[in-house]
């Protein structure tokens, strides 16, 4: 074999190869082909010829050349045909499932659900007050003189009567004591004028004296008198004063923090500096404005009845504060203002409650729960707990006849308990879904569960 024959092999196999990957690696042969002619390795060209046809396997090996002795040219073997490329078979067709090989179809969910409840509930409003002291009052020295003593700590809860604050006492004992002095003095001569009227008088009739020294001492007994009325007056005024250097709680209640320190001088001349403050927190009241148009509703719902302050102070009012549940606090009404506020267009109330923890303070915003005056007969009542709002406001979810959810809008009235006033989009035998709520959406089909909620 030369290198044109060589050469020649090696494009016609590549021709032959049917794909781009195999035909590159034929080509790839004829190098070693011309190295194997020119060392005149015959055997190493019959292999590479069978591992690219693929014969490597059936091809018997090559003998190998013995040391010193020629190598025998062998004669070249005939190309192979091409290999025909199978046709993919096309894919069996995939045989029907069977009724007993299908997947059973997923049961309902079981929906916990429950029936509106009817009973009589008065209408109410619900307004947001603030809670208030009913007693507050600014401690200031009524005497002057130095602070001496501070009695109580800051934010002590003290009872009335004690003693909180005492003031430089010595200069007011002083003038206690020169105020009985002259009370007693004028005692003194009361005594001594009505024993000289009585001496002189025994003189006269034996005419011994004159009546003018009668009526001198006569008048001396009465000036005496007088002047023991304006001496106990001024022990009374002396002793007055002296209280005054006493700061006491003027009722039961909580103290805040005291203002002015000790040694300091009080209650002089154009100063009302305030010591400290108290406040009454039990009972404790609640302030709310209400608009003049539900204020004149209340007055409608009444027939125009005006209530007198016995029947006033006997409606119940309910607050709660925020982060509560419910309204669990509960007192009366104490004071309705007499006209309407101008300037706000509403109307002030006032009410009254308990405070005997102190768990309102003053300040605190609170709502409040008012009755209008009015009675819902056959009222139905719904589980809050089923309330849902999104943008079309208030809704449950009902699984009608077919237990189908829907979706239902509703108005909603006054809260008794855990339960709310449907006042319209609720039916008596509607079945309303009170759990599971993240699994029931509209118009999937359910398996209701009726379910008992507490009163």
């Amino acid at each position: 074999m030369n290198m044109h024959q060589s050469l020649s092999q090696g494009l016609a196999l590549a021709r032959r190869i049917a794909t781009p990957r195999a035909a590159v690696a034929a080509l790839l042969v004829v190098p070693l082909v011309l190295a194997a002619e020119r060392t005149g390795a015959q055997g190493l060209i019959d292999r590479l010829w069978d591992d690219v046809t693929g014969r490597g396997s059936s091809a018997a090996p090559a003998q190998p050349s013995t040391p010193g002795t020629a190598a025998t040219p062998a004669t070249p073997r005939p190309a192979a045909p091409p290999a025909q490329t199978a046709a993919p078979a096309p894919p069996a067709a995939t045989p029907p499932a069977t009724t007993a090989q299908a997947t059973p179809q997923q049961a309902p969910p079981a929906i916990p659900v429950t029936s509106p409840r009817s009973q009589s509930v008065g209408e109410t409003m619900t307004l947001t007050g603030n809670a208030a002291p009913v007693n507050k009052v600014n401690l200031v020295a009524r005497v002057v003189g130095y602070l001496d003593r501070i009695h109580f700590e800051d934010g002590a809860v003290v009872r009335q009567g004690d003693l909180l604050f005492t003031i430089q006492q010595a200069q007011y004992q002083a003038q206690l004591r020169q105020a009985e002095a002259q009370l007693q003095l004028q005692r003194a001569s009361l005594t001594h004028a009505t024993t000289e009227v009585a001496r002189y008088s025994a003189l006269v009739r034996r005419n011994a004296a004159t009546q003018v020294e009668v009526d001198n001492w006569v008048f001396q007994r009465a000036a005496a008198e007088a002047n023991i009325l304006n001496a106990q007056a001024q022990v009374d005024l002396a002793k007055l004063t002296l209280s005054y250097t006493e700061v006491r709680a003027p009722f039961d209640g909580q103290m805040g923090r005291h203002l002015i320190d000790v040694g300091n001088l009080v209650g002089s001349s154009g100063q009302n500096a305030v010591l400290a403050e108290i406040l009454q927190l039990d009972p404790i009241y609640v302030e709310v404005n209400i608009a003049a148009a539900q204020a004149q509703q209340v007055r409608a719902n009444l027939d125009q009845r005006r209530m007198t302050l016995a029947d006033l102070q006997r409606v119940p009012i309910e607050v709660q504060l925020q982060g509560e549940t419910g309204f669990p606090h509960r007192g009366v009404l104490n004071y309705v203002a007499p006209q309407i506020e101008a300037q706000t267009g509403t109307l002030f109330v006032r009410g009254l409650l308990q405070n005997p923890n102190r768990t309102l303070l003053p300040g605190m915003f609170a709502n409040v729960r008012i009755p209008m005056g009015r009675t819902l007969q056959s009222a139905l009542l719904i589980p809050q707990r089923a309330l849902q709002e999104d943008q079309g406001g208030r809704y449950l979810l009902i699984v009608d006849q077919n237990d189908t959810v829907q979706k239902r809008y509703v108005q909603l009235g006054p809260v008794v308990g855990a339960w709310q006033v449907a006042t319209s989009g609720v039916a008596a035998n509607d079945r309303i879904i009170v759990g599971e709520l993240w699994r029931a959406s509209p118009g999937l089909r359910v398996t209701p569960q009726p379910t008992t909620l507490p009163q």
